[in-house]
């Protein structure tokens, strides 16, 4: 079954935030492997120019030390993460929508976080920030342990051929490493238009300890009413395109069954 992918590139001679150092790099990537590739291309100037003028009200800059998210949306609500946030249709859609939530997008690409701050900055969102850098780093280095209401991976790049399966982002380690940035009793959504993408996710995610599949083990989850129809979607529903939906809650005792997990 063919699949519809974001297809966005970086330009790098536009003035723009650093994207904290990420690099342009080849199929043949130094390690450690990454779930992206990130090539020359374009971005558009209304992209560019939204990146200049408001990076520094919506954009976050990679660093090691923990962020301190209260201190970053200027409030205490329930926070919600999007990894690989595309053009921003997601976040942005749901931002509006609850603007008792705060959103955390992350993506790698100048033009979708372009795309995301022209719309933030154009609705007068508060309640949006984005993070330009490797997700793995960012859980690893600046978000703090049960810290998250929700987690959102929507339609991440599959990665279809065999010698690639390494790259791809659902994997037990990553997994893992949301289950200790949740809340109790938090819960992380996938959504993907990719067979084998989806049977490798459900048996990744089944198999973690102390993440529960709310549609029972094994099953996968019907789609949620409120997950916005991107415009990636609607071409894949055109196409005939069939989605597969993941719901997971994480269970109380979680830490304890992770602890259990590190010592075998």
């Amino acid at each position: 079954m063919p699949v519809l992918r974001h297809r966005l590139t970086v330009f790098f001679s536009l003035k723009a935030p650093s994207c904290s150092g990420l690099q342009v790099v080849g199929e043949h990537a130094p390690y450690p492997i990454r779930s992206y590739v990130l090539r020359p291309g374009r971005i558009t100037a209304g992209q560019a120019q939204a990146l200049e003028k408001y990076w520094g009200k919506y954009g976050i800059e990679f660093s090691q030390d923990l962020l301190d998210l209260d201190l970053v949306f200027n409030r205490s609500a329930p926070r919600i993460l999007e990894i690989g946030a595309g053009m921003g249709e997601v976040s942005m859609a749901l931002a509006k929508k609850h603007p008792e939530n705060d959103y955390l997008a992350i993506e790698v690409h100048r033009a979708g976080i372009g795309s995301l701050i022209r719309q933030a900055a154009s609705a007068e969102l508060g309640n949006i920030r984005v993070i330009c850098h490797d997700v793995v780093e960012i859980l690893k280095q600046q978000i703090p342990d049960r810290s998250l209401d929700e987690v959102y991976i929507f339609f991440p790049d599959p990665w279809p051929k065999k010698r690639h399966h390494k790259r791809r982002l659902i994997s037990p380690e990553l997994v893992t490493l949301l289950c200790r940035k949740l809340k109790c009793h938090a819960r992380l959504f996938i959504a993907t238009d990719w067979q084998d993408l989806a049977e490798h996710v459900l048996d990744v995610c089944d198999s973690v300890p102390g993440l529960i599949n709310l549609a029972g083990q094994g099953h996968y989850a019907p789609r949620a009413n409120w997950r916005p129809l991107t415009k990636f979607e609607q071409r894949g529903r055109k196409l005939g395109h069939q989605v597969w939906d993941f719901a997971y809650g994480l269970a109380p005792d979680t830490d304890r069954l992770l602890a259990a997990q590190t010592r075998e």
